[in-house]
């Protein structure tokens, strides 16, 4: 059976792929019988077409904000196919359910898509071949794909141009039939290749959802309730229609619980230009009924989840007696931790442009969900989900944010309203004021050691406000996927385990960020057994590798564990404890771990962490001067991701996730007091600058044929933690509320 299509030119592929073209699709998510399907019909999957030319075209269905997935996820399907790269053309898809999944969210595109692509590749490739085995009157088996071309053995060549009308007259094969390369034979998997936008990009060419335009288009700039549910009760406009370009203001339904992905609702001042729709909010008088989460004060919850991790739980993970061994006394340590909210302060803001016209919607979107956009705008303004149409343009950072498209929603909105596409920039204020946090989190830990310090009993327990939430606002307890991130897949080998989760109401939206519960749960888990072998007076590494145990595979179901494992089965993404106890001696090795001597105020710090089914293992150099200002010198990460596709853009990846990482544990926070989130731009709300970032970060790659695995998120969780960690052998001070700035260490 082949779970790979022909297909013909229809929908918005006609603009992709001439008549003659064969166009092959690998479904993703196989559904009936191949033989019940009908020739015309689409499925969910992975495009590749070749041309009459010999022109490989592919369609990049996920979004490209920096990581490079528009190159590597083609890369996968044009190294199977043999196909000369230089003769390979992306295409940028719209959104639509014929390709899968299309959220870039999750570190899963190559984890997903990997097996799909060679797949497709693979397939054409052989159709390539039978066809020009067929030309020639020779078996199939003494045709060979090689640089875009079939080669026979007795010296003959045809272009794969030349092939393309009897190769699309050929069989599809079946999997069975197929020939993978090996790595040996890899001509992109592996190897730095150019990112296909690289020209664009640094050429000033790449068009953003902020440089996105429209025929006839208007500008929108939005004044949205301070407090989240905030209703507008009056407002006066009359200065606003004075500043020259205001045309007029509209004004947008405020949203109702749950909020999910909809327009929060405001006042828009509506313009021909983006300064003059800025100007003209700016002179708005509005008057607002601030709701029911006036009351949220940051600092009292902060207090109230700390409160609730004193208390038991509900239990989400348990071995042994926990209990038993704490009531028998003996040397018992405990410790909270506290992350507080984190903005995602993209470097481009949310943006989009959007018109409505005869029932319809077209949407050109810095997103990283396009099926998101056509499920919202659809809802929004009351038209069917095929009816929105949205072109993804590039991102300039997403880090989760741009998944939500609540800015998409606003511009479709007032496009109906209007009469224009109308396009939607929101200034840095909006986005830090009006984001969907990552969540505020509080953490109980606490431990029974035996004579060597090592644990005999383990308890944690954890409130936040869980992301559910946003989606339903009943919801008080962490998601199955929340906890799945760092808290019930502790990888100690303790014998009396128990792991716990406490309610939590949001007054706030909360959404996924870059990593999402695993950098609370990261800085709770590698801050604590840290402070259990300082306790011991025994080296960080050398008893995080006793507490963890022989190398095994954690069995969760013989526990009666219920583990999420990131949407995947056990089976093929085991959580395997000696890939961990690899990367952790790389980076021990190469950090220079045990060589290091003691020096005043410079340290290393030490964590380790499993993520989106990555192995990470981190060494932060940490130096601190007398008036207490923080360098990190270098950073050392070892990462087992799998089968790497793209090794320059994985390093690329863990480099900006230790900048990203040091920005949230020296500085990040949001804060509220009485509703109203206090930051509003970088000035109070930094994030890491050049003096302030890792000067040096050395990401070791450890070689790995297991199945890709993540590497956009991975690499955050760790460093928070040993970065404290380092402090803490500079200060003697423990660190255990993020940001570190709000803990006094001289």
């Amino acid at each position: 059976m082949s779970y790979v299509l022909r297909i013909s030119r229809r929908g918005f592929l006609k603009t992709a792929f001439s008549a003659g073209a064969l166009i092959l699709c690998a479904r993703v998510f196989p559904g009936k019988a191949l033989d019940a399907l009908a020739a015309e019909e689409w499925y969910p999957g992975v495009y590749l077409g070749i041309e009459p030319d010999g022109t490989v075209i592919i369609v990049a269905h996920r979004s490209e904000m920096g990581t490079g997935i528009r190159t590597a996820l083609p890369m996968v399907a044009a190294d199977e196919l043999d196909a000369d790269w230089a003769r390979v053309r992306v295409v940028q898809a719209i959104g639509d359910p014929k390709y899968g999944d299309q959220n870039t969210d999750g570190s899963k595109s190559i984890r997903d898509f990997y097996a799909p692509l060679r797949q497709a590749g693979a397939t054409a490739r052989l159709m390539l071949e039978r066809a020009a085995a067929a030309t020639w009157g020779v078996p199939a088996a003494e045709c060979r794909a090689r640089n875009h071309q079939v080669v026979h053995a007795g010296g003959r060549t045809v272009g794969f141009g030349e092939l393309v009308v009897r190769a699309a007259k050929q069989p599809i094969p079946g999997k069975d039939e197929l020939r993978f390369k090996t790595p040996a034979d890899f001509r992109y998997i592996g190897k730095g290749v150019p990112i296909v936008d690289f020209d664009d990009i640094c050429t000033g060419k790449g068009i953003y959802g902020i440089d996105a335009r429209m025929p006839g288009m208007v500008y929108a700039s939005i004044e949205r309730s301070p407090v989240l549910g905030g209703r507008l009760t009056s407002y006066d406009d009359k200065e606003a229609r004075k500043v020259k370009g205001v045309l007029r203001t509209v004004t947008i339904e405020a949203a109702q619980p749950p909020y999910g992905f909809q327009a929060l609702g405001g006042i828009a001042v509506i313009a021909t230009s983006s300064w003059a729709a800025l100007r003209g909010r700016q002179k708005l008088k509005v008057a607002w009924e601030p709701g029911a989460n006036a009351g949220y004060e940051s600092e009292s919850f902060r207090t109230t989840l700390l409160e609730t991790v004193r208390r038991p739980q509900k239990v989400v993970r348990s071995i042994g007696d926990v209990d038993a061994v704490f009531a028998r006394g003996g040397t018992i340590r405990e410790a909270e931790y506290y992350v507080p909210h984190l903005a995602h302060a993209t470097m481009e803001p949310p943006a989009a442009v959007a018109e409505y016209k005869n029932g319809k919607v077209t949407a050109w979107a810095a997103t990283q969900n396009p099926q998101a956009v056509q499920d919202a705008v659809a809802k929004a303004v009351g038209i069917a989900k095929q009816d929105v149409i949205c072109h993804v343009t590039l991102l300039g950072g997403g880090f989760g944010r741009k998944s939500k498209p609540d800015y998409v929603v606003e511009a479709a909105l007032l496009s109906k309203k209007v009469g224009k596409p109308v396009h939607v920039t929101w200034s840095r204020e909006d986005d830090i004021r009006h984001d969907y946090y990552h969540t505020v989190s509080a953490m109980y830990l606490k431990a029974a050691t035996d004579a060597q310090g090592r644990p005999t009993a383990w308890l944690q327990r954890c409130a936040f406000p869980p992301i559910p939430s946003t989606f339903d606002d009943s919801v008080r307890y962490g998601g199955d996927g929340e906890l799945a991130q760092g808290w019930v897949d502790v990888p100690f080998d303790i014998p009396n385990l128990r792991a716990e989760n406490g309610p939590a109401q949001s007054h706030v939206r909360v959404g996924w960020l870059r990593s999402v519960a695993n950098i609370y749960h990261a800085f709770a888990v590698q801050s604590f057994i840290d402070e259990l072998a300082a306790a011991a007076g025994r080296d960080r590494i050398e008893y995080f590798l006793d507490v963890l145990g022989r190398p095994r595979t954690i069995d969760f179901k013989a526990e009666g564990t219920k583990y999420a494992n990131y949407g995947k089965p056990l089976d093929q993404y085991p959580w395997e404890t000696g890939r961990l106890r690899r990367v952790i001696e790389v980076v021990a090795e190469k950090s220079g771990w045990a060589k290091r001597k003691p020096e005043k105020g410079r340290a290393l710090g030490f964590a380790a962490h499993r993520s989106f089914f990555s192995y990470l293992a981190v060494v932060v150099d940490v130096q601190m001067d007398e008036q207490g200002r923080i360098s990190i010198p270098r950073v050392d990460v070892a990462v087992d991701a799998g089968r790497v596709v793209h090794p320059e853009r994985v390093r690329a990846q863990f480099e900006g996730a230790a900048v990203f990482g040091a920005s949230l544990a020296l500085m990040g926070e949001i804060t509220a007091a009485q509703g109203r989130i206090q930051q509003s731009n970088f000035d109070d709300y930094p994030v890491a600058r050049i003096g302030e970032a890792p000067k040096e970060t050395h990401v070791h790659i450890v070689p790995s044929d297991g199945l890709p695995t993540g590497v956009g998120e991975p690499g955050v969780p760790p460093i928070a933690p040993a970065l404290c960690n380092a402090l803490f052998a500079i200060t003697g001070k423990r660190i255990r509320q993020l940001p570190i700035n709000k803990t006094k260490l001289t």
